[in-house]
């Protein structure tokens, strides 16, 4: 990611945190228009063009999007326009982003525990996985299968997102898209996320020592994704981003037979 779109992507994000009226249908309809962005390579070209004055762009958001979206979608990517991207595939990222962290704004769920659980599903079905990730397949009808198998077991901002982000996967795993998802949330709302692996369940007020010991260290609030693992053996394998805090006893194990045989 270049500085520009480093940039870009903070004053977009600022601009969201400000906006008013804010709700499902401005997320739905900035996934609906990062999916037109990014199927058209003329539009993406000259959204992102930052030779072309910002009035320019602007006025391009006006004529493509102006009378079918609501106002304050038009507003976000009007601003998103405005600024200077390393390139138009980095654009259709922020308003993607842009997408999720709406959706985040305007629900009152615990998303990303949602998205996690379904995550976890992906994992352990490689079926789905295939269905969900192959280029073959029908973007809508993708769509139309997360809303048929999320249904009532997830919130609708869950449902919209998932079912958003596996029409336009554009080379990324499914997976991928869904840990990335998870981690906008969580900042959107000012949390960070702890993928936490156990042998065993946790009780609630371990879960809770846990989360505080880890807001504690890194300064954020954080909220624990568990993992149970019998494999571990016993203890905590803990990942928050590219942190690694690893207290099971199976890589215990695996240390002291490395020094024992070297």
């Amino acid at each position: 990611m270049g500085s520009a779109t480093t940039q870009a992507l903070e004053a977009a994000t600022t601009a969201l945190t400000g906006a008013a009226g804010v709700d499902l249908e401005v997320a739905r309809e900035l996934f609906a228009a990062s999916r037109a962005v990014g199927g058209s390579p003329q539009l993406g070209g000259a959204l992102a063009d930052s030779a072309a004055p910002a009035a320019a762009r602007a006025k391009v958001v006006a004529d493509v999007f102006g009378r079918a979206l609501k106002p304050t979608t038009v507003e976000l990517l009007s601003t998103l326009a405005a600024q200077r991207w390393s390139n138009a595939s980095d654009l259709v990222d922020a308003i993607e982003e842009l997408a999720v962290r709406a959706a985040a704004v305007a629900a009152a769920d615990d998303i990303e525990a949602e998205l996690f659980a379904f995550s976890r599903t992906v994992a352990q079905n490689a079926e789905l996985e295939l269905a969900l990730g192959s280029r073959l397949g029908d973007a809508a009808a993708k769509g139309a299968l997360i809303e048929t198998l999320l249904g009532s077991r997830a919130s609708a901002a869950t449902t919209l997102i998932v079912s958003s982000l596996v029409q336009q996967p554009r080379e990324r795993r499914v997976r991928a898209l869904l840990s990335r998802a998870m981690r906008l949330v969580a900042d959107q709302r000012g949390r960070t996320v702890a993928t936490v692996v156990s042998a065993v369940a946790l009780g609630e007020a371990q879960r809770e020592r846990l989360a505080a010991a880890l807001s504690a260290r890194y300064g954020a609030q954080v909220s624990l994704n568990v993992v149970i693992d019998p494999s571990v053996v016993g203890g905590l394998r803990v990942q928050i981003a590219d942190d690694v805090i690893d207290a099971s006893i199976s890589t215990r194990l695996a240390d002291l037979r490395q020094r024992l045989a070297g």
